[in-house]
């Protein structure tokens, strides 16, 4: 999946739901050197860009589809996400659709080259879903 971006991801930021802080899930993050860095509980407004992604899905999407029928649901899917990214329209982005936008941004975004460097190993770790542990975890120092 990551393949199929059109530009490096350099950091995934979520909510500190359980399936994002399963081991695969972030070794596979750094497998790819793209730092994981969930946000802090109760600040939903962290990740108000993937709230309004979904407001829309809940306005625009669901109601045009029959949740019953998988192979029809992906397919509707496909195509959803074909308008979503290269024919709508975009308040945030000043009316360009997200593929406008990509494009604009080609020759200041990085290549995976670059993001792979800029990586650094030391600073990631595999991250507690529980925030107050992560904390704990973050001051200790480590033993040489």
């Amino acid at each position: 999946m990551v393949e199929q971006f059109p530009f490096p991801i350099q950091r995934i930021q979520s909510d500190r739901g359980r399936e994002f802080f399963a081991y695969k899930v972030q070794e596979k993050l750094m497998a790819y050197s793209i730092k994981f860095r969930p946000i802090k509980p109760a600040s939903p407004h962290h990740n108000g860009k993937v709230e309004r992604s979904q407001k829309t899905d809940l306005e625009e999407f669901y109601p045009t589809t029959y949740l019953s029928n998988f192979e029809v649901l992906k397919e509707e899917l496909k195509a959803w996400q074909l308008f979503y990214n290269w024919q709508r329209p975009h308040g945030s982005l000043g009316g360009k659709t997200p593929s406008q936008q990509c494009s604009e941004l080609g020759d200041k975004t990085p290549l995976w080259d670059e993001v792979i460097v800029a990586y650094d190993r030391k600073k990631e770790h595999i991250q507690a879903q529980n925030y107050q542990a992560e904390m704990t975890i973050r001051k200790l120092k480590p033993c040489l």
